[in-house]
């Protein structure tokens, strides 16, 4: 698929990218390279290759998902501006 000049301009207008009449037709040369190489890459024979999310094969370590108070209350509570008991004191927010 070739481009020409009205189609980058469409294109441009489209992306609402600014583009001077001058650098229209070496920005088609540019995006008819950008097409070439997609073109080469649709060739590629990719049956059997499982699709991945990046090049390293790892896992994550996972770990129970268990819910705890943190195991220290009273020093999460220490950063509280104010407190009521065992508890963040918050403004009231609906009158």
């Amino acid at each position: 698929m070739a481009l020409d000049t009205d189609t980058v301009r469409r294109i441009a207008d489209l992306a609402r990218i600014r583009v001077a009449d001058d650098q229209l037709a070496p920005m088609a040369v540019e995006l008819n390279g950008i097409m070439r190489w997609i073109e080469q890459l649709n060739e590629v024979d990719t049956e059997g290759v499982a699709p991945m999310t990046g090049v390293a094969d790892f896992a994550l370590p996972m770990r129970d998902d268990m819910v705890t108070d943190g195991g220290a209350p009273d020093k999460v509570l220490s950063n509280a501006p104010e407190r009521a008991g065992a508890f963040f004191a918050v403004p009231k927010v609906v009158e």
